[in-house]
């Protein structure tokens, strides 16, 4: 009798573990079309990748990297409205973010997103922009100028990634999925559902100590991390980021162009002891700015301050 049963037990428990994978797939397209219809494309796309960016003004150019699971509206919205005049400021989706596609079979590690960087300011016929890199857009932006020093003019960083530190996976450990495979699986049925359920308290560890805006879900682009193609990109540019930041670390004393940083002394994501401090000595005249009580999220709490920062950097860059 048993054994007869054996079968209707396992086939019921079967169905019962597709319904609830359903469930979460069917969640999770549903969370997905919710955000794209929230905060839709705004920009322009170039076929380097199919990369999805927004420009304003027209003058020295600055080009403007965000950081891991953002996209361009951590600038658009923040700093855009604030330069004065004489600037053609362009912020760009990295490959997989917001809008920007990732190429199949492409890694995400440093040199390949520096030179996708490179080739999008080659196709819009740019002139050495000045790099602005906010976190791991500054690691990219770091490494950009050092494998393509003679395609810009200079690089202002924000709370950059600078050193390969493990405390700093241990931060994302739930994003840490070397499997390409389980980065798939997890994207279109576990990822985006807890992401939206957690997104408060994560949302205020990124923005500690200060608070989280109250538009950053809307204006500020925050619903486009809650989609699987994001969740993938952001899951590989954690996994890939140990690949090459060790080695750029030996090569700093190379960058020679203007070069400066801004840091937030109660950053909680990337500290300051660790990815800002030992900076000053590493790279020839480098503008160093720490602030006092700020935190990872300057360009949102302070943008008055940032937008200073990368004037004095372009400055530089940009002699008269």
């Amino acid at each position: 009798m048993l054994i007869s049963i054996l079968p209707w037990l396992l086939g019921g428990l079967l169905v019962a573990a597709a319904a609830v994978v359903l469930g979460f797939m069917l969640a999770t397209w549903w969370i997905a079309t919710k955000a794209e219809r929230l905060v839709p494309a705004c920009g322009k796309f170039i076929e380097i990748g199919g990369i999805h960016y927004v420009e304003a003004g027209e003058g020295r150019p600055i080009v403007f990297l965000h950081g891991l699971g953002a996209q361009l509206h951590h600038f658009r919205h923040t700093l855009f409205g604030r330069f004065g005049a004489g600037y053609r400021l362009i912020a760009l989706d990295r490959p997989g973010s917001g809008y920007s596609v990732r190429a199949g079979g492409a890694s995400g590690r440093l040199p390949e997103q520096a030179e996708v960087v490179r080739r999008f300011i080659e196709e819009l016929g740019l002139e050495r922009p000045l790099i602005v890199g906010h976190s791991l857009g500054g690691a990219i932006a770091l490494a950009l100028a050092i494998e393509h020093p003679t395609a810009i003019s200079g690089i202002a960083l924000i709370a950059p990634l600078t050193h390969l530190e493990a405390r700093v996976r241990q931060k994302f450990d739930l994003l840490y999925v070397p499997s390409r495979l389980k980065r798939w699986i997890l994207a279109h049925t576990l990822a985006i559902p807890y992401s939206l359920k957690y997104a408060e308290p994560t949302m205020k560890f990124i923005f500690a100590p200060q608070a989280v805006p109250g538009d950053y879900m809307i204006a500020g682009g925050g619903w486009l991390g809650l989609r699987p193609a994001h969740f993938q990109a952001t899951s590989t540019d954690i996994v890939a980021v140990e690949e090459d930041l060790g080695r750029l670390e030996q090569r700093y004393g190379e960058i020679l162009m203007p070069a400066g940083i801004l840091f937030g002394a109660d950053d909680r994501v990337i500290g300051i002891a660790a990815h800002g401090e030992p900076m000053p000595g590493r790279i020839r005249e480098l503008d160093f700015e720490r602030v006092q009580g700020l935190g990872h999220m300057p360009q949102f709490v302070e943008p008055e301050r940032v937008v200073a920062f990368i004037e004095r950097i372009a400055a530089r860059a940009f002699p008269a």
